[in-house]
């Protein structure tokens, strides 16, 4: 989409192999911005306010000047096709990709019927030998595993200005466990139940749990669901290859999924838009992070080291950061754009004894 917008590059040749139709609503990205983004006439819902549920308080989460947005997939691939197929430089082929890589010094793309070479291949696709160093590595693999419903009432019950960032009044007996509620009407609201583990359940499981979480917690009987989705997130330290000389990785294949968070969307906007800015310049699309800007990296690294051997649970973490950080500062902090000193404060908004062991651990695994 990036390409096509600019100018410069516009003899460009690009071909979009993708194995699904991509009509269905498979999945929803929500994220915060301040300005309008690249996508903004495609924002399904927007909102100013949002709470977090502790086990015990509520807290309203003052965002201002972000927003919350939700982008629907069934708008974004609509949008997106709508776009490409008014550029002549655009072929859109349905097939499997089976491989992708170097020969004879070209990237190449094999797919189930044909191959294909080109100057550079972006992919997106975790190959079962990335698959298998990733189960090999020592890493963390906590799974950020979610199944949602969008359901309609048939009275007014939420409010559609204020969201549910994170709600863990829910039972945290299999890890960190939250709710996020998103209203899109007075009458509609997604309902994504959450959990940061390495065990997936059953999809009767999620369907029980929601049901449960929405008698007790909305006291809700009678609704409609619309909707369903399910997804699962790595939630990993583990290094993913960026590329392999002119095959660039991208998305979750590439490490651009957070691993303290999940979060995914924001951080492929910023790479897409970092690849084009170098294919501008006629430079490598190779985007590298300065060893300064991989400090998140470490951050992330020991929140999963906590998480995972459960040092102290994810609900008296994120309780702990809300309670005694501005909503702001956390949002830029999980966006990777604090600055070191607001860093040291959120750092210092946890238990020293539990998080300054297990930095220290994270920056020497062997000691």
């Amino acid at each position: 989409m990036r390409l096509i917008q600019t100018p410069s590059l516009a003899n460009t040749s690009i071909l979009i192999i993708e194995q699904d139709v991509k009509v269905q609503n498979d999945r929803t990205w929500c994220f915060w911005e301040k300005e309008e983004g690249f996508f903004e006439n495609i924002v399904y819902h927007r909102w100013n306010e949002l709470l977090f549920h502790s086990s015990t308080q509520t807290i309203p989460l003052q965002i201002q000047p972000y927003q919350y947005k939700m982008i629907r997939g069934k708008d974004f691939y609509q949008y997106c096709k709508q776009q490409l197929q008014n550029h002549q430089q655009v072929t859109w082929l349905e097939a499997s990709v089976t491989d992708v890589k170097m020969n004879n010094n070209q990237a190449t793309v094999y797919t189930d019927t044909e191959v294909f070479t080109a100057n550079y291949v972006f992919n997106s696709i975790l190959f079962p030998a990335s698959k298998k160093a990733f189960d090999a590595s020592p890493a963390y693999k906590l799974l950020q595993h979610f199944k949602g419903w969008v359901i309609e009432t048939p009275t007014p019950t939420f409010n559609p200005n204020q969201a549910y960032f994170m709600d863990f009044r829910v039972s945290q007996y299999m890890g960190t466990t939250f709710v996020y509620v998103l209203p899109i009407s007075e009458t509609k609201a997604l309902v994504e139940y959450t959990f940061f583990n390495q065990q997936l359940l059953e999809q009767e499981q999620y369907d029980a749990l929601l049901k449960i979480y929405l008698q007790q917690f909305w006291k809700l009987e009678n609704y409609t669901i619309i909707e369903t989705e399910f997804g699962i997130i790595p939630m990993t330290n583990f290094r993913f290859p960026t590329h392999q000389q002119s095959i660039i990785h991208i998305g979750t294949a590439g490490g651009f999924t957070k691993p303290s968070s999940g979060f995914t969307f924001q951080f492929i906007q910023k790479h897409s838009a970092a690849i084009v800015e170098a294919l501008i310049n006629n430079h490598s699309p190779v985007i590298h992070k300065s060893l300064w800007q991989q400090r998140f990296h470490w951050y992330d690294t020991t929140l999963l080291h906590v998480l995972h051997h459960q040092k102290m649970s994810g609900c008296d973490v994120f309780t702990q950061l809300f309670q005694k950080q501005k909503a702001t500062t956390i949002l830029r902090f999980l966006d990777n754009e604090t600055t070191f000193t607001e860093e040291l404060s959120i750092l210092s908004s946890v238990p020293t004894h539990i998080f300054l062991p297990a930095a220290i651990q994270s920056l020497f695994p062997s000691a």
